[in-house]
């Protein structure tokens, strides 16, 4: 049964986004979304991961779990998806280490 998806991007190539649109609609730059089959989405995700280079792109899609959705990354990004109990959180890693003498307050 075909779903909602939804896929944001940035920085990915030309032909990254050309592939994207044969599925899906870009109502805004580097957002796609369409109604697609449980299998359409895995090969579509595949070509996405696979191909993402310095990019990153999400993808979100409905699931039978407490939150209603499924959330799957590729490439770098400062916010990072991680399962607590069951529910995924982000968590937000910081864009430079800090320092140990360095005072926060």
């Amino acid at each position: 049964m075909a779903t909602m998806t939804v896929i944001a991007t940035t920085a990915v190539s030309d032909h990254l986004r050309g592939a994207l649109t044969r599925w899906m609609t870009e109502p805004m730059p580097g957002l796609y979304i369409g109604t697609l089959s449980a299998r359409v989405r895995t090969e579509l995700w595949s070509a996405v991961a696979a191909s993402i280079g310095d990019g990153a792109a999400l993808l979100l899609h409905p699931d039978a779990n407490e939150q209603g959705f499924t959330l799957h990354t590729a490439g770098e990004r400062r916010r990072t998806p991680i399962d607590f109990d069951g529910l995924t959180l982000i968590a937000l890693n910081p864009a430079e280490p800090i320092d140990d003498e360095t005072e926060l307050f």
